[in-house]
């Protein structure tokens, strides 16, 4: 039997068959591994999989897992290069941001964005609760960050999962597509969602008063189709982003406005770090490559030194 992995809860996984027949409560062998990928997790929601026959209590073995169109992954931890991959067969890569309460980093942005480029997943940014930024410098700081990133290439939609703003242009962006949805705890990922999948009722937290951040409400990956077409990919809230196997020499392929500047570069291998004649540095210099994203270029540099993390066995 074929079908969709909609549900990853670490311990056992749930696959909608393709046949339209009910769920199945599905778990794996221990052996059970994809050749090539360090990951935590063999099978990821959104894998198209085989399933054996259901034992006598319901539960089947995905026995296969066919070939992956693409995948996005994170470092699983700051002590090990394994991966852990968040979704896989994925149309888009969603990233739910806010500029307050709490407050989404530049870093966490763009290494997300790299991320999704270098598993060939378009990516969209969502600043959600708009509805909260009155004050006139946050709003300076809204206008400034949908410049950033709409400059660079990337879409960006301003949305209020609580007023309503946006919905309608994001549920049609969202039509036909899987679309993962990615971002910060407390950013309002399920809300939004709720506001998508009416009667869906995921659960919200409110944010933490003393530290201004979100509390984890999703603990595990999951796919829901929407009403109006496409299908979304829900993942627990993330604090950081730690990207794995990034080539130093190509991490800039990654952020698009400096790899139009690197075919300016004196050296072909120029890690636009220290080299004479990098145009990369003559633009940072002149005000032509924005500080942050140079910031969050040299943070995936340091990712990629094999002195940061800890070999694997």
């Amino acid at each position: 039997m074929q079908g969709i992995v909609i549900r990853n809860t670490g311990s056992h996984y749930v696959v909608a068959p393709d046949d339209g027949s009910p769920e199945v409560n599905c778990k794996i062998k221990g052996n059970f591994r994809i050749r090539g990928i360090r990951t935590t997790n063999p099978v990821a929601v959104g894998d198209h999989v085989s399933i054996g026959a259901p034992a006598p209590d319901g539960t089947a073995f995905i026995t296969d897992i066919s070939p992956r169109r693409n995948y996005i992954i994170r470092r699983a931890s700051n002590l090990s290069k394994e991966a852990h991959i968040i979704a896989a067969n994925v149309d888009c890569a969603m990233l739910v941001v806010t500029l307050a309460h709490p407050t989404t980093s530049t870093t966490f942005i763009d290494r997300f964005l790299a991320t999704a480029g270098a598993y060939d997943v378009p990516a969209l940014i969502v600043i959600n609760k708009v509805d909260l930024l009155t004050d006139p410098d946050v709003l300076a700081l809204l206008d400034a960050v949908e410049y950033l990133y709409t400059s660079i290439g990337y879409p960006v939609m301003r949305l209020s999962a609580v007023t309503g703003e946006g919905i309608d242009t994001l549920r049609e962006y969202l039509c036909d597509k899987i679309t993962l949805f990615s971002g910060n705890s407390g950013v309002g990922k399920s809300t939004l969602i709720n506001s998508l999948i009416p009667g869906l009722d995921l659960r919200t937290a409110e944010i933490s008063a003393v530290h201004d951040t979100g509390m984890h409400t999703t603990t595990f990956s999951e796919l829901y189709n929407l009403p109006g077409g496409g299908r979304i990919i829900d993942t627990p809230g993330v604090r950081g982003f730690g990207t794995i196997d990034f080539d130093k020499y190509q991490v800039a392929h990654y952020f698009p406005e400096l790899f139009t500047l690197s075919a300016q570069c004196r050296f072909g291998n120029c890690t636009h770090t220290h080299e004479p004649g990098c145009a990369v540095l003559d633009a940072l210099d002149r005000g032509l490559v924005a500080s942050s994203r140079y910031t969050s270029y040299l943070s995936i540099l340091d990712d990629a030194s094999d002195s940061k993390y800890r070999k694997p066995f």
